[in-house]
């Protein structure tokens, strides 16, 4: 999500390659890059002649893509809607033997951003969409069809979901960090106040990405880390694979935690 929102500004096939590397190449380095070879989507023993979708002949991705990086660049179209089409395409494009869904659902963010529909935050669009993943479905099988209007409108519902629930995270998160204000004893020039920041958006990281988060030595963030362990804003963990010690702001995973679930209701 971070490459996407900072390749927004040049949203073309490298980018979204990029986008598709960050997400594969720690885990799946094998996997990353257009793939060479052909993909269907269906039950466990599907084929090409049982599966509910295959994908169009790999020749074919790179040219499907630039037309999909066209289609993006307009700008006579309602952002909204031009995303839930983007998205659309993206998926029946199936350019990646793995990270199509993710990949996709970055893409979408990638071109509000671009269109300037968000600036300060990523509205959770796709959390809105698992609403109703089976309408999700439904709608890019019918698009595939021929039919655009399903996946506009579960991309319009969807948003109005996004917008619901970030404002409620929001909210949540507020009230944390006034709960802080109130516990944690710092100078109002300390470098806590900094680091209680960036543990909204990263509430799991270790000494070292505090460190560098804050742009101070390992050796100094120490002494941060203790007050807000010590004010209960971070409980310290051992790593299981590499022993090292690792720093959590459970009231931010709690409301992360809500999030998903408030997301993941299914509903009318």
């Amino acid at each position: 999500m971070v490459a996407a929102i900072q390749l927004a500004d040049r949203l073309d096939a490298a980018a979204i390659l990029h986008m598709q590397e960050v997400l594969l190449r720690a885990a799946s380095p094998h996997l990353v890059g257009w793939r060479t070879e052909p993909v269907w989507i269906g039950p466990g023993g599907s084929t090409p002649l049982t599966a509910d979708f295959v994908a169009p002949h790999h020749s074919r991705v790179l040219a499907a893509i630039e037309g999909l990086v066209a289609f993006c660049s307009r700008d006579d179209l309602p952002v909204l809607a031009q995303a839930a089409v983007a998205h659309a395409q993206f998926e029946t494009i199936h350019p990646f033997a793995d990270g199509n869904g993710r990949t996709g659902r970055a893409l979408v963010h990638a071109l509000l951003r671009a269109k300037g529909v968000t600036r300060h935050a990523t509205i959770p669009v796709s959390g809105g969409l698992l609403h109703d993943r089976d309408g999700y479905i439904a709608a890019l099988d019918d698009y595939r069809r021929g039919d655009p209007e399903p996946i506009v409108t579960a991309f319009a519902l969807a948003g109005l979901r996004a917008v619901r629930h970030g404002r409620l995270m929001r909210e949540r998160i507020t009230a944390v960090r006034a709960g802080w204000v109130t516990r944690v004893h710092a100078r109002r020039d300390s470098a806590v106040w900094r680091l209680t920041d960036v543990l909204i958006a990263q509430p799991v990281l270790d000494a070292a990405t505090a460190a560098r988060q804050l742009g101070i030595s390992e050796t100094n963030v120490h002494r941060h880390l203790r007050v807000l362990t010590d004010a209960g804003v971070l409980i310290p963990s051992g790593h299981h694979k590499s022993r090292r010690v690792l720093w959590r702001a459970p009231e931010v995973l709690a409301v992360l935690d809500a999030y998903a679930r408030d997301v993941g209701r299914r509903g009318r």
